[in-house]
């Protein structure tokens, strides 16, 4: 292409670089916002509604990347590692290899690639790519101007130079002409979001008056102002951030396995099909793999090469038709996951928590809860990768099967071997399906007394008898059995292994399922760090020492609305004018009612009410006047 991936690094990086030192020194003149500092990427992944636009997007890129990273044999694009040709030849030429725009290999660079190894390279790369993608992210968090505009540069630069890349040279050598272009459409995609979206919060910007810090250095001084109860309703509930970054990366790691597993099969399975000839025919022939009218005397093999095609042909459809199975079940069960994800975050929300766990759990944040958070989108990641490939083995391998021993036959009008099987052991089956049928006739009459309200055993001398002469039957029996349990319970454990809402373990041994267990500890700091009374809470103490925003302003710190009709999404202030004088006993039993509907539907705060029992004025009641 005209503008190579190493001239892109090099000239992107230092832009990157730039805007990121940009950003800090927006970030220390916006007092509005309290960005301190220091990183300015900040992935408040608590607040959904100020970050769910970008940070999705930024992951999908990132992750793009590392899939591409794996099969690319310049993995960090600053620093070469060509071949020892390439490097004699660029030596001999008096000039670094790898053109203007690359970094001159050091001594210990040299003896790397002279070993002829990139894992060292795909390491540094792994810490690469996040830093190089973290200002693209890091624009929104600050809440400037500023940094919106950075993140139109730098947006537009990457979706451009990416688009005119794949415009410039679609194809490439590498296990398919148009798997590079193809592998891209995720971080093009990505990027012209990003492009359209901080245009927009530009825009949307400028027609915002600066505001003056909302939030004094009295912030923590005593309360005032009048008792603001709440209501707690599910009817809002909006899902995790973290886990719609879990998601989006895994319908990208859907993507790039699908793809990387239909490039690397079906063109060469074309390729083979193209090229087969009759002296392979021949030999197939011999073997007994191709019917044949005259094996021991070969001839002209016209029809046995279309027959041989035609396999190939059946082959490759039973390969697509099992990948785009295994896609569809995969995206079916993390669309499950939302659904359950919700369950369990609306139940422990009320204080639920043996309807999610088996057991009683404090919900509280601790060393393996914050390490768990910490691993669970890219545990959601990888789990959906290695469930797809492992359906697609078992789908392809059964599909296979099932053309081969049961449709070909069945269309050519040949017998297999299974058929054979099946027609040779036809007593045996018929014995054993009789045997059962036997057995639950004569439970449903002879051993079973029915009466209208309950069901008694009878006949228990000719039960025992019966059970000991069908013993040897119902082994064989058994065997079947167990040889279909094995089989559902793979195909159970196959489609949903992308799952980590439920455990692939039973119960008691569950916590050595890694995904389980890391989901379990997800929930503990999710549920612990953003439950929505705790944010209204934070967000009406906020309200009560600082001046009144407008209504349709976002609120800095939790990217709220202005809290004057909705905290938070399923969070209503009720209390919205002042009552009038004189009604203390109406303002009492309204605050009783609103109390009592707040614990109904949140069972967990009954724990805390003894402390705030204590204070008389609680529940909105009034002190009395003292008697004279």
């Amino acid at each position: 292409p005209t503008i190579s991936p190493r001239l892109y690094h090099a000239c992107m990086a230092p832009v990157s670089g730039g805007g990121d030192g940009v950003l800090q020194r927006a970030s220390r003149g916006c007092q509005a916002h309290f960005v301190p500092p220091g990183p300015t990427a900040r992935p408040t992944f608590w607040r959904r509604r100020a970050t769910a636009g970008w940070w999705p997007q930024v992951f999908g890129i990132l992750f793009s990347s590392l899939c591409i990273l794996v099969l690319d044999r310049d993995p960090l694009p600053l620093v070469p590692n060509s071949s020892q040709h390439s490097r004699g030849k660029a030596s001999a030429a008096g000039e670094p290899p790898g053109g203007l725009f690359t970094l001159v290999p050091t001594e210990s660079t040299r003896r790397l690639c002279s070993l002829g190894s990139t894992e060292y390279w795909k390491i540094l790369a792994l810490l690469y790519y996040p830093a190089f993608y973290c200002p693209l992210a890091a624009c929104a968090t600050v809440g400037h101007r500023a940094g919106y505009l950075v993140g139109c540069l730098l947006s537009w630069c990457h979706c451009v130079v990416h688009i005119w890349q794949k415009v410039d040279c679609p194809q490439s050598p590498k296990i398919y002409r148009y798997y590079s272009t193809l592998s891209y459409v995720p971080i093009i995609l990505c990027l012209v979001v990003l492009s359209l979206w901080y245009p927009a919060l530009l825009i949307r910007s400028t027609g915002e008056q600066p505001r003056g810090n909302p939030h004094p250095k009295g912030a923590q001084a005593g309360l005032g102002g009048p008792h603001l109860p709440l209501c707690f309703c599910l009817a809002g509930f909006q899902l995790p951030l973290k886990l719609i970054l879990s998601l989006t990366t895994s319908v990208v790691a859907v993507y790039q396995v699908a793809l990387l597993l239909l490039v690397a099969f079906v063109p060469t399975i074309q390729i083979v099909r193209a090229g087969m000839t009759k002296d392979v025919v021949v030999l197939l022939v011999q073997f007994g793999l191709v019917p044949s009218e005259n094996p021991g005397m070969p001839g002209d093999m016209e029809k046995e090469l279309s027959t041989v095609k035609h396999y190939l042909w059946s082959l490759e459809v039973c390969y697509v038709c099992s990948l785009v199975l295994c896609c569809l079940l995969t995206m079916a069960m993390l669309l499950r996951t939302l659904v359950m994800h919700r369950s369990n975050l609306k139940a422990l929300y009320q204080g639920a928590v043996l309807d999610v766990f088996y057991k009683a759990h404090i919900l509280r944040p601790s060393r393996q809860a914050i390490v768990c958070w910490m691993s669970f989108a890219s545990f959601q990641t990888a789990f959906a990768c290695l469930g797809l490939l492992i359906q697609q083995v078992i789908f392809f391998i059964c599909s296979a099967a099932f053309t081969f021993l049961v449709v070909i036959p069945l269309q050519s009008g040949t017998s297999t071997h299974l058929f054979r099987l099946v027609q040779n052991m036809w007593p045996f089956w018929l014995t054993l399906v009789g045997a059962v049928l036997a057995q639950n006739l004569a439970a449903h009459s002879q051993f079973l007394e029915h009466h209208p309200l309950r069901k008694e055993l009878t006949n228990r001398r000719a039960l025992y008898i019966v059970t000991f002469l069908l013993f040897p039957i119902n082994v064989l029996v058994g065997v079947l059995a167990g040889v279909w349990r094995m089989l559902i319970s793979a195909l159970y454990n196959a489609v949903h292994f992308c799952q980590l809402d439920i455990s692939l373990l039973n119960r008691g041994v569950e916590t050595f399922d890694p995904g389980y267990h890391a989901y379990c500890h997800y929930l503990k700091t999710e549920v612990s760090q953003s439950h929505p009374l705790m944010r209204a809470f934070c967000l009406l103490l906020l309200q009560k020492v600082g001046p009144p925003l407008p209504p349709n302003q976002p609120h800095p710190c939790l990217g709220a609305p202005s809290p004057t009709r909705c905290l938070l999404p399923g969070i209503q202030l009720m209390q919205s004018t002042k009552a009038p004088s004189g009604g203390g006993r109406l303002r009492q039993s309204r605050a009783r009612w609103w109390l009592a509907y707040t614990l109904l539907n949140n069972p967990s705060l009954l724990a805390c009410r003894k402390n705030a029992l204590c204070d008389p004025t609680a529940n909105g009641a009034q002190l009395s006047p003292p008697k004279p």
